[in-house]
């Protein structure tokens, strides 16, 4: 990520008597003014270690420090002793080895905040491990979604808002103008609603003209070139490129928003103010104990005009990531091919190399309550296009 280059600054000097050096840390050394954040390093103190000069330091989370030295300050000149010091909330210990030439010298330590990098409509999802699957015991024993398995994923970026109709539309033009071919051209209920009726493939490609069109390196690649034309299935992702399809895990990881152990991305029951779904009833009420959505079928709300029956994008709350829809309205495209899930700890998955079917996340207007848990999996052929499956783009930091 890009930093910021606004510097504090705290210097103190060495000197051979370890009196005198405690004397000078006491009086703080000389603190450059820096305009606002970021924040000053705390307790910095320098102590001898043999031959060697210790500088110690305090750090702060979502800073970077560097410690740099001067035989005189008359000509302004430093050296950097460290540089790129990730700050996570405890002490630095950095070590200046000039030996008596060391203790003579001044010492300072910079520090500077990290920019948020992150792309205009996207949010950062962190790095971390989750359980991924059927924690709740929902989908039955033989389900797809077990085994449970730990999962770490990498830091990553997915898009707020599903794709729609509108955004569909002005990337499609400029891709057919340069070189691209679709095997649909996408619909919509409207501008704002999410784009369907687009298979696998044409979301790839979409991706890859996105990021050409501003000017990024495309993700998707076949035998070294960009993927523009076809139906292969030779497809390779540079997770680092451009506009991708999440992977599966990585969609997973998103979803809850930083939640856990709960049905969906805001907790365990799902009703109309929460998502676009149907709600199946049964003669003794919603089929489902956690589906407390009234009245049954779909959504009058977003029930007119004739099937499709999608939403305007994000029509409802965000899940703590500040990510919408990510339950209903349209099925989502992901990266991976289907396959069942091991039983070990894996990180940063991308699914088997090969399958018949590519996988799809967080249901649909047309799905019921069990279809938008969090761990529901869902898969289609790749060239398979329907009015209820869209896309959201991810992108690597």
């Amino acid at each position: 990520m890009k930093a910021l280059k606004r510097w504090n600054e705290f210097g103190l000097r060495c000197c051979r008597l370890l009196a005198v050096l405690a004397a000078l840390v006491l009086l703080g050394g000389q603190v450059a003014e820096c305009a606002g954040a970021p924040q000053p390093p705390a307790k910095v103190t320098l102590a001898l270690s043999g031959t060697d000069v210790q500088v110690s330091f305090d750090t702060l989370t979502g800073q970077t420090y560097g410690v740099e030295w001067s035989d005189t300050l008359a000509d302004g000149s430093w050296g950097a002793l460290a540089t790129s010091l990730a700050g996570s909330g405890s002490a630095q210990i950095v070590t200046d080895t000039g030996g008596a030439l060391a203790r003579q010298r001044f010492y300072r330590v910079n520090c500077q905040t990290i920019q948020d990098s992150t792309p205009a409509g996207f949010a950062l999802i962190p790095a971390g491990s989750f359980q991924m699957g059927d924690a709740l015991g929902d989908s039955g024993t033989n389900s797809v979604e077990l085994p449970v398995h730990s999962v770490f994923v990498s830091a990553f970026y997915m898009e707020k808002l599903l794709v729609t109709y509108s955004q569909w539309q002005g990337v499609y033009a400029w891709a057919v103008a340069h070189g691209y071919s679709f095997d649909n051209v996408g619909s919509g209920k409207a501008a704002n609603h999410p784009v369907q009726t687009v298979n696998w493939y044409d979301c790839v490609k979409w991706c890859n003209a996105r990021s050409e069109q501003e000017g990024l390196a495309p993700s998707y690649t076949v035998g070294g070139a960009v993927y523009r034309t076809g139906t292969s299935d030779s497809v390779v992702c540079n997770p680092s490129g451009g506009y991708r399809l999440p992977t599966e895990a990585e969609w997973e990881k998103a979803a809850p928003g930083g939640l856990s152990g709960q049905r969906f991305p805001w907790g365990n029951t799902i009703d109309r103010s929460r998502a676009n779904y149907y709600v199946y009833t049964s003669g003794k009420g919603n089929y489902y104990p956690y589906d407390l959505g009234t009245p049954g079928g779909f959504d009058p709300a977003w029930a007119t005009g004739g099937n499709p029956y999608t939403s305007l994008v994000g029509s409802y709350a965000t899940n703590g990531y500040g990510l919408y829809d990510m339950a209903g309205n349209v099925y989502e495209w992901c990266w991976d091919w289907y396959g069942t899930y091991g039983s070990g700890a894996v990180s940063d998955p991308h699914g088997p190399t090969t399958g018949s079917y590519r996988l799809l996340r967080g249901g649909a207007w047309n799905g019921t309550a069990s279809v938008h848990r969090c761990a529901s999996r869902n898969y289609r052929s790749p060239s398979n296009y329907v009015n209820y499956v869209g896309v959201r783009c991810a992108r690597g930091l």
